[in-house]
């Protein structure tokens, strides 16, 4: 298996656009109000590069 999306909880602001861009690999967590992988297959890896393109505060990268 090669790497998976993974996000920095602390540093997350619970914007929503990775959700938008793969709603089958991350939610919003509503406790914490913010982002989570829930299914780290669920999107591929083009819809996990423009997630972390787009994420305002760059908190998603990849993890061995």
């Amino acid at each position: 298996m090669g790497p998976i999306p993974a996000i920095e909880i602390d540093d997350c602001i619970g914007c929503g656009g990775c959700i938008e861009i793969c709603p089958e690999g991350f939610i919003l967590n509503d406790s914490i109000a913010k982002a989570q992988v829930i299914n780290p297959e669920g999107c591929s890896q083009e819809e996990i590069e423009e997630a972390m393109a787009i994420c305002p505060v760059h908190c998603i990268h990849w993890e061995e």
